[in-house]
């Protein structure tokens, strides 16, 4: 479809702000930075990340844009197939860092769709990890002309590694608000999904948004658990000051701050500011240094975004 110049800013901005969060998270990971720490992309963390590195959040949702980006329906039969593919080309690069849940489905190397979710379903125990949620944000850059089509898309692609209600629904929920935001420019999408989706649905996530926007990270602090994580990233972005597209920065800093999962999480909240705010809300300095598998840079996300919203047609013919 035809965007404007804002609409193609904030195309870009999903990608971009995505790795952004994850990166300046990564150095923070799984500890609570103290009030008054200064939060940037220094790197480290437990894995040792170089200061503007992405990690594993950024690399799928790399992957799901990649095959979005060739044209095919990525929520179904061959595209789908080339999603779950992509995992499996990701997870054998040997990256440092993998979710329990994906490690336990990926290390099986299904090369189909069919395959790989029988395997997510196979896993006993707790799925509702947050590893599906951190890369649904590319989806709604292949669906900004169907949000039906857009929610079920996310759906299947978090079904390929991550068997669990809550998880899906959260997929459901972040994509359509992502698809809202480059498309109108507002978080409305967020409480807007609630009203198209079933009741059940609305019941269930309509008063953990409340608490997210009332409440504090101690409200829910496990944010490996995917219902947790988009209270924190719901928390961090509703919580800072929206008044212009400093935003961004101030909601991505305050997700980090929340802690624990800070990378997963911000990563999380990266998808939507990006989304609402745009590329060029990232900070300059923030842009330069972004990098990671399978060795791209900030302006090869701008790329990757745009070949998605085009569905792999050249750009003069859009």
């Amino acid at each position: 479809m035809e965007l404007t110049e804002r609409q193609t800013d904030r195309a870009a901005g999903v990608l971009i702000a995505t790795a952004a969060g994850d990166a300046l998270g990564a150095g923070y990971e799984f500890t609570t930075p103290a009030a008054d720490a200064v939060i940037d992309l220094v790197g480290g963390g437990m894995f040792d990340w170089a200061p503007g590195e992405w990690t594993d959040d950024t690399s799928m949702a790399v992957a799901v844009a990649e095959v979005a980006a060739s044209g095919v329906d990525i929520g179904r039969d061959d595209g789908l197939d080339a999603v779950a593919a992509q995992f499996v080309r990701w997870i054998d690069s040997n990256p440092p860092d993998v979710g329990n849940q994906t490690r336990a489905v990926l290390s099986a190397r299904d090369g189909s769709a069919t395959a790989m979710q029988r395997r997510a379903r196979s896993i006993t125990g707790r799925k509702g990890g947050n590893g599906s949620l951190m890369r649904t944000a590319p989806v709604a850059l292949a669906y900004l002309d169907d949000a039906e089509a857009c929610a079920e898309a996310a759906y299947q692609i978090g079904a390929l590694t991550h068997d669990d209600q809550r998880a899906g629904e959260a997929c459901r929920l972040w994509s359509h608000a992502i698809r809202h935001a480059v498309l109108f420019g507002t978080f409305n999408g967020v409480r807007e999904y609630l009203q198209v989706a079933p009741a059940e649905v609305g019941e269930y996530w309509g008063p953990l948004l409340d608490q997210a926007e009332r409440g504090t990270p101690a409200d829910f602090p496990k944010n490996g658990w995917v219902v947790h994580a988009l209270q924190t990233a719901w928390w961090a972005i509703s919580g800072a000051d929206d008044s212009g597209p400093h935003h961004l920065r101030l909601a991505l800093e305050r997700a980090v701050r929340a802690g624990n999962d800070t990378d997963t999480t911000a990563a999380i909240a990266g998808g939507l500011l990006g989304a609402r705010w745009g590329a060029s809300a990232v900070p300059d300095r923030w842009r330069r240094m972004l990098h990671g598998w399978p060795g791209y840079s900030a302006d090869d996300l701008e790329r990757l975004a745009m070949a998605a919203v085009r569905r792999g047609e050249p750009a003069d013919r859009r």
